[in-house]
């Protein structure tokens, strides 16, 4: 029997608002433990919550973002249940009336809705410790400093049909947060966190199979490594003729596979109900709109214009859309005349290769507009060859500096001059007759060494097409000679 997967996603991004979402305290990564934290956010007896309106203003204008509904009326809730990095012993979340719902995301022409996204606190975290080590240690510390970081939840309908699948939606979830700058996206950080609910059931049945729930997962690869890997034990289960028990289970990176944690809560499990402590929320619809005003194009109507407007292909228009900061950037090389496939060449070039190398963003690096500009145009007049228009880009990327400035100062303009150019080429071919007998014998994979030291004598700054028409000229010359 053939079997299909069921995946729903649930979403915990941490919103980038300086300040926690019913205190005080910084959000700030990292410091020492137990730093930023108050009465409040330590859940002190005879303490209350005040909302943060900055983390309403980003709830909203992500549910805008990802096509959902955003609510008039919202109100808070308790979820009830015991964990010592919990001080509380409740988190105050939205259950009944979230703030977004009935949202979607357009994944590779399939649609993935969204039931609802929903404002809530993060818990702190357990520091397991001694000399046992991670997985049998000894005891458990506990850092409250995340406590009370606001939260956006985004769960998934389960209408994610394969592993690759869910690795693009997540990816294309964090670009819109991004683009929309309510979350950094960091995964090592822990502030782009995902939960997978992944089921099966026979090709062609409509009635869902038991879930399980995968936690642990902490990039995107992993995620859809995971789910490849449940998919793959519910099928053998189900095959042995075995019960799928509902249960939450941890992703091992190491193994491949994953492993139980606890049985899966119901939400009746939660006992929530309304949060006393904080009133019922009354959004102004005129806020609403005004915050729609304030959001930049996206990225799939960025794609979709790249590839109709300036005919670039799918996989072009998808790199250069990816990062808000190198689309933003492309644009404005375009609107100074650039052509767009050669700035879009450059950017998803050599630009992401250094990125890579580097391990830093397009925003970290030193480029201009106006520098693509001119390397694209000092290339176009053949003052540059694309070896030395490579190396000044790549300079640039490091130091600001302008084009003109740097081909001047380094002496790197291209070597155009046919007399010049036909003078070096002769000599490599007369220093060098050994292989030039070899050619004229019929090795003609020789022609490419007389070019490469042609350059070599030019110090790469050779205008190659000159260089390559007298080389077919001259080489043409000697084998006429030898007839």
């Amino acid at each position: 029997m053939k079997y299909e997967p069921v995946i729903g996603l649930e979403v915990h991004a941490q919103l980038k608002t300086a300040t926690k979402i019913f205190c005080g305290c910084p959000t700030t990564f990292g410091g020492n433990p137990n730093d930023h934290v108050c009465p409040v956010c330590l859940g002190m007896p005879g303490v209350l919550p005040v909302l943060n309106k900055r983390v309403v203003e980003f709830a909203i204008k992500s549910g805008i973002a990802l096509n959902c509904s955003v609510a008039h009326f919202t109100r808070f809730d308790r979820k009830n249940y015991f964990y010592p990095d919990l001080p509380k012993d409740y988190q105050i979340s939205q259950y009944s009336q979230p703030i977004c719902n009935n949202g979607h995301l357009v994944i590779g022409g399939k649609k993935i809705r969204i039931l609802r996204a929903h404002i809530e606190e993060d818990a702190g975290k357990l520091v397991h410790a001694g000399a046992a080590g991670l997985h049998g240690s000894d005891y458990s510390l506990v850092d409250f400093n995340r406590t009370g970081v606001p939260l956006l939840e985004i769960v998934s309908e389960p209408d994610i049909e394969s592993p690759e699948q869910a690795r693009l939606y997540l990816s294309e979830l964090r670009t819109i947060l991004r683009y929309i700058d309510v979350c950094d996206g960091n995964l090592e950080e822990g502030s782009f966190r995902c939960d997978a609910n992944v089921s099966i059931r026979p090709v062609g049945q409509t009635e869902l199979g038991t879930k399980t729930e995968i936690k642990n997962m902490n990039s995107f690869r992993s995620v859809q490594r995971a789910i490849q890997s449940e998919i793959e034990r519910q099928i053998d289960l189900v095959e042995r003729g075995e019960r799928i028990p509902q249960e939450t289970r941890l992703w091992n990176e190491a193994t491949q596979s994953t492993y139980p944690m606890r049985s899966k809560e119901e939400a009746h499990d939660y006992r929530y109900f309304p949060e006393p402590d904080l009133p019922p929320l009354v959004i102004d619809p005129a806020w609403i709109k005004a915050l729609e005003a304030t959001l930049p194009e996206l990225p799939d109507s960025r794609r979709r214009r790249y590839m109709e407007i300036c005919h670039l292909s799918a996989d072009d228009a998808y790199v250069l859309a990816e990062s808000k900061e190198m689309s933003d950037f492309f644009d404005r090389v375009i609107a100074l005349d650039t052509p767009a496939k050669a700035a879009a060449n450059w950017l998803i070039g050599p630009t992401q290769a250094f990125l890579k190398e580097s391990l830093i963003d397009f925003a970290q690096t030193k480029v201009t507009p106006e520098n693509l500009r001119d390397l694209v145009a000092a290339m176009n007049t053949g003052s540059l060859n694309s070896t030395t228009a490579k190396q000044i880009w790549l300079d640039l990327l490091r130091e600001p500096a302008e084009v003109s400035a740097v081909i001047e100062q380094q002496g790197l303009s291209q070597v155009s001059d046919e007399t010049k150019l036909r003078s070096i080429v002769w000599q490599v071919l007369s220093d060098n007759q050994s292989q030039l007998d070899e050619y004229l014998k019929g090795r003609t994979k020789i022609r490419q060494f007389f070019f490469g030291e042609t350059m070599k004598a030019l110090k790469g700054k050779g205008n190659p097409q000159i260089i390559n028409c007298l080389l077919d000229e001259m080489l043409a010359e000697a084998a006429s000679a030898v007839k």
